[in-house]
């Protein structure tokens, strides 16, 4: 279930190019915008006026080795950049500060992804929220491609590494992510390549309104994904560029991962049937 289109259009703009099209923008910076659409990597977007504020969120812990990945390609017209920060004790903080000045920093009290998700999205200005893993595997240049799709309709823009194949991905990996996803497309109707993907877009306000973010267990992608479409969000799928994790290894067990994220699937298809 999904909201229609025509809800939508009265309250956001119906795409990218519509949005930058109006005599009240120069043409330069029309041009612009919409070349970005197509190749954002080799084309510097220039925002036009009244453009929504972009956060971007960034959850780190022990991340020095990676944090240098990332940062520093994070386009320049990004609103804000948040990191939040599990207690590192490897000087992940300090790195990050070095290379962006103007991120602001957060702790978490709280131990897990869930609550450091919770708190970013809580402190973030922006209207427009893109979640970034701080391990390397996502390219930031491709930010401005996640939130396209939310100016023609959608509320939520998620990432998948395995829409464009399967190499170069670790097997365990590749059969935890392969049974999540078949689980959520049974339970949910959808066809989606990727549920653990922490690359994703979307509208802040949107995703406070059905309480996306209410932490009660094992809340991270897969149970936010959920939730989303329980909620009846439009989500959408974006093919991502795969880099792999830039240094050491990933936090998250992969076989509890993958059973606490199908549990967490139709728990949260039980609820929505609850009302």
């Amino acid at each position: 279930m999904t909201r229609s289109e025509g809800t939508l259009a009265s309250k956001r703009p119906q795409g990218w190019a519509a949005f930058c099209s109006g005599p009240q923008y120069p043409r330069e910076a029309r041009q612009t915008a919409q070349m970005t659409s197509v190749n954002t990597e080799q084309t510097k977007f220039q925002r036009p006026g009244g453009f929504p504020k972009v956060t971007v969120v960034i959850c780190t812990l022990n991340e020095a080795s990676n944090i240098s990945a990332v940062l520093p390609r994070i386009p320049d017209w990004i609103d804000e950049v948040l990191l939040v920060d599990g207690n590192s004790t490897d000087g992940t903080v300090q790195i990050a500060k070095a290379l962006l000045p103007k991120v602001h920093v957060l702790y978490q009290l709280k131990p897990g992804k869930d609550f450091a998700l919770s708190l970013g999205i809580q402190h973030a200005r922006g209207d427009i929220i893109v979640t970034l893993d701080s391990d390397g595997e996502a390219a930031p240049e491709e930010i401005a491609q996640f939130i396209e799709p939310l100016f023609r309709g959608y509320d939520f823009v998620k990432g998948s590494r395995f829409a464009r194949g399967w190499r170069n991905k670790p097997v365990a990996r590749i059969l935890g992510n392969w049974l999540i996803v078949k689980a959520c497309n049974a339970i949910y109707g959808t066809r989606f390549t990727d549920l653990c993907s922490g690359y994703n877009a979307f509208w802040k306000r949107r995703t406070e309104e059905v309480n996306l973010w209410h932490c009660d267990g094992w809340n991270y992608e897969p149970r936010i994904i959920a939730r989303a479409l329980a909620a009846g969000l439009r989500v959408t799928e974006l093919p991502q560029r795969y880099e792999g994790r830039f240094s050491g290894e990933s936090k998250l067990p992969d076989w509890r991962q993958g059973l606490h994220s199908v549990g967490s699937l139709i728990l949260e298809r039980l609820r929505s049937l609850c009302g």
